[in-house]
């Protein structure tokens, strides 16, 4: 039986690969996108979907389906403070979680970030870490945890830090081996066909992938 997705995050680098991918897969009957205003052209099988991020009643009435995809993100600079980032980055991602396993979706992919560590003592990779602790402690039946480094592909939007990353990073790119390989930049559009092959093929269990396994998912 065909799937209903439902994304958080669908404007943005990898939300966006994602969407257009589940669009032409049969085995997605229809993808509903949680938007907080209207910014996608419609196409057949897109559903979007107008919510406030804060209001619980507003996200419970659109957090239904089958599996749920959040490719939410967003950086310091873009979003002004330390707190502004992390409501998007942590408290929007795990109150759609709570949600979502409330109204008995099976299954949550979220994107984090190679680093993601609840105890570091950088404020982004802690976040981040702290983002995927609280959604594991929710108990989805399936979780599956992306930590993409650098992620390539063309950005409506221009980012002058992550730009400056991206250009070190391929300067040095080969020499990154070892434990420092996972650093590697990836194309966002892999990351979202790797957690599509998760989400239909390794439908339980809590599984977290770094840059080689998903790579292995996305065929690349």
């Amino acid at each position: 039986m065909p799937l209903t997705a439902v994304v958080l995050g669908a404007t943005g680098l990898t939300g966006n690969s994602l969407v257009t991918l589940l669009l032409h897969d049969n085995r997605f009957s229809k993808v509903k996108v949680l938007l907080r205003s209207p910014s996608l052209k419609q196409r057949p099988g897109l559903e979007p979907i107008i919510v406030d991020f804060d209001d619980e009643e507003s996200l419970a009435s659109a957090l239904h389906g089958d599996v749920l995809f959040c490719c939410i993100g967003t950086t310091i600079a873009k979003a002004g403070s330390k707190e502004s980032f992390r409501k998007v980055d942590f408290e929007i991602p795990v109150r759609c979680a709570t949600i979502a396993h409330r109204q008995n979706m099976q299954q949550f992919l979220l994107v984090s970030a190679v680093g993601a560590n609840p105890s570091s003592i950088n404020f982004y990779a802690r976040t981040k870490g702290e983002t995927e602790q609280a959604i594991e402690k929710i108990g989805f039946p399936a979780l599956h945890i992306f930590r993409p480094s650098v992620l390539l592909g063309a950005r409506e939007e221009f980012r002058p830090g992550e730009w400056i990353g991206k250009f070190l990073i391929l300067v040095f790119y080969y020499f990154l081996q070892g434990r420092w390989k996972k650093y590697r930049p990836i194309k966002a559009v892999n990351v979202a066909r790797a957690m599509i092959k998760a989400a239909i093929n390794i439908p339980s269990g809590t599984h977290v992938y770094e840059l080689d396994a998903i790579k292995e998912l996305a065929g690349k």
